[in-house]
C-alpha cells in the first residue's frame, strides 16, 4: 500500500509544473501561516508566517518565549529546474510545421526532451502588470526526433543535438503568424488580451508515479529540486520548534547560478531574516547573536549509484535508494558540509530515527554545486549540504525511491525540532 505522505508528494508534483506552481503548492501545505508582503510594515511578525517574491517563497515557525537574539534553523532548497521555456517571439514554421522558439534553461539532457507529449505553465504578465499564473495541461508540443532509417549510426555513434537546431517543438501544421502564440496563451489564462510577457515552462505531461513490482521507486518530472521542497514544507508545517526560529528559504534560479533577487545569491533571505530580527524589536548585536546561533541544511538531491555505470561512483561513497538522504561532501567546497555539520545532520537522522548515507564525487568527477555554499557565505552560518539519492538528474524524468522523501522530511523535522 502506498504511503499517504508519498501520494501527498506526487500530488505536489503534479501541480508545480512551474517554479511559480512550486511556491503555490507550498502555500497550500502551510496551514495557518499568515502571508505577509515585503512592502509592508513587518511590525506584528505572526509566530507562523511566510513571504512570496516571484518563484521563491520563505515561511517560518517562531517558538514561544523566543528573543530577538535567538537562532534559525534553515531548510533550503529549489523551486527550478531544468527545461525548455518559450522565448519572447516564439512564432515560426519550416517546411510546413508550426513551431515554438525555446531556450533552453540550466543544464537539460537534451535526449529526454525528445518524443514527449509537453504542456506549458509558468505566469503571464499583461501590459498593465497584472500577473496570472497558467498551467495548460494538455498535449499542445512535441520535439520530434529524427527517424533511425535518416540518422543510421544514432544507435553505435550517439546521438548529438545541436540546441538551437534540433529542440525547436512543433505544436500545430501550417504557417505561423506574429503574435499567434501571444492570443492563444492569453485566451488559456483568462486574459482579455494577449499578455505583453511571460515566463513559461515546456513541460512532460506524465504524471508523477510509484513504480516498481514492489512498489519501491518514484518517478516524475523536476524531482530535482521539488523533492527536497516538499520536505521542508512539510517538516515546517508539522513541526513545533522549540529553541530556534524554525526557517524554510525555497530559491529560485539555483540550476543557472542562483544570481538573481529570488536566487540564493540575492538577498532574499538576509533580508527576511534580519526584518524578523528587526520586527521583534531586536538590536544590530541581537542580529549578529542570532547568526552565530544558526544553522543550516541545505537540501538538493545527490546521484544514486547507477547499476550501469558503477565506475562514475566513488567506490566508498555509493548512495543507494531507499537509504536515507545522503550528506553531500567535497573537500573543494562545492558543497558547505564540514565534519561539524555532518555530525549535526547525522543526530537529526539518529533523532528521526531515520537512515543516512554520505556522497562524494570521484576525483576524476567533476562535482555540482548548491545553494548551501552561498548561503553559508553569505550570511556566515554553518551549513550541510544533503540530498535524497536520484537517478537520471537533470532528466524530463527522473527516480528515486518511494521511502527516501519521508527520510528527509523525518530528518529536517527534527533539525527543526
Amino acid at each position: 500500500m502506498t504511503s499517504p505522505d508519498v501520494t501527498d508528494l506526487v500530488d505536489f508534483l503534479d501541480r508545480s509544473p512551474s517554479p511559480w506552481h512550486a511556491v503555490q503548492s507550498t502555500i497550500a501545505r502551510l496551514d495557518g501561516f499568515t502571508a505577509l508582503e515585503e512592502r509592508d510594515e513587518w511590525t506584528d511578525i505572526p509566530a507562523r508566517g511566510h513571504v512570496v517574491r516571484d518563484g521563491a517563497i520563505i515561511a517560518w515557525s517562531i517558538p514561544d518565549g523566543a528573543s530577538a537574539a535567538t537562532g534559525f534553523r534553515i531548510g533550503g532548497a529549489h523551486t527550478d529546474s531544468p527545461c525548455l521555456r518559450v522565448k519572447p517571439r516564439p512564432d515560426t514554421d519550416a517546411a510546413g510545421w508550426k513551431q515554438l522558439g525555446v531556450e533552453v534553461y540550466g543544464g537539460i539532457l537534451n535526449n529526454t526532451w525528445l518524443d514527449r507529449d509537453l504542456g506549458i505553465a509558468g505566469r503571464v504578465v499583461t501590459k498593465d502588470g497584472e500577473q496570472r499564473l497558467v498551467d495548460v495541461a494538455e498535449a499542445i508540443a512535441r520535439v520530434p526526433q529524427l527517424a533511425v532509417h535518416l540518422d543510421r549510426g544514432v544507435n553505435n555513434d550517439g546521438l548529438t543535438l545541436d540546441r538551437q537546431l534540433h529542440l525547436t517543438p512543433v505544436w500545430g501544421v501550417g504557417v505561423s503568424s506574429p503574435g499567434e502564440f501571444a492570443s492563444w496563451i492569453g485566451e488559456r489564462a483568462g486574459l482579455d488580451a494577449p499578455p505583453a510577457w511571460w515566463d513559461l515552462c515546456l513541460y512532460d505531461l506524465q504524471g508523477a508515479a510509484i513504480i516498481g513490482a514492489d512498489r519501491s521507486l518514484l518517478t516524475s518530472a523536476r524531482l530535482d529540486n521539488q523533492l527536497s521542497c516538499w520536505a521542508a514544507a512539510r517538516a515546517l508545517a508539522a513541526g513545533s520548534p522549540t529553541e530556534h526560529i524554525a526557517i524554510i528559504v525555497l530559491n529560485d534560479h539555483e540550476e543557472v547560478g542562483s544570481g538573481s533577487s529570488t536566487g540564493a545569491q540575492g538577498p532574499l533571505l538576509e533580508t527576511v531574516l534580519r526584518r524578523l530580527v528587526d520586527g521583534r524589536g531586536g538590536s544590530h548585536d541581537d542580529w549578529h547573536r542570532s547568526l552565530a546561533d544558526s544553522a543550516c541544511v541545505s537540501a538538493d538531491n545527490a546521484h544514486a549509484v547507477h547499476p550501469n555505470y558503477l565506475d562514475r561512483h566513488d567506490p566508498e561513497h555509493w548512495p543507494l535508494v531507499n537509504a536515507g538522504p545522503a550528506i553531500k561532501v567535497n573537500a573543494n567546497q562545492r558543497y558547505a558540509t564540514s565534519a561539524s555539520t555532518a555530525a549535526m545532520f547525522q543526530r537529526a537522522c539518529e533523532s528521526a530515527r531515520v537512515p543516512w548515507q554520505v556522497f562524494v564525487s570521484r576525483n576524476n568527477m567533476p562535482c555540482g554545486s548548491t545553494i548551501g555554499p552561498i548561503t553559508a557565505t553569505r550570511l556566515g552560518i554553518d551549513t550541510v549540504d544533503v540530498g535524497v539519492p536520484q537517478l537520471s538528474m537533470h532528466s524530463a524524468r527522473e527516480l528515486c525511491g518511494v521511502d527516501d522523501p519521508l527520510h528527509l522530511a523525518a530528518a529536517l523535522g527534527a533539525f527543526f525540532s
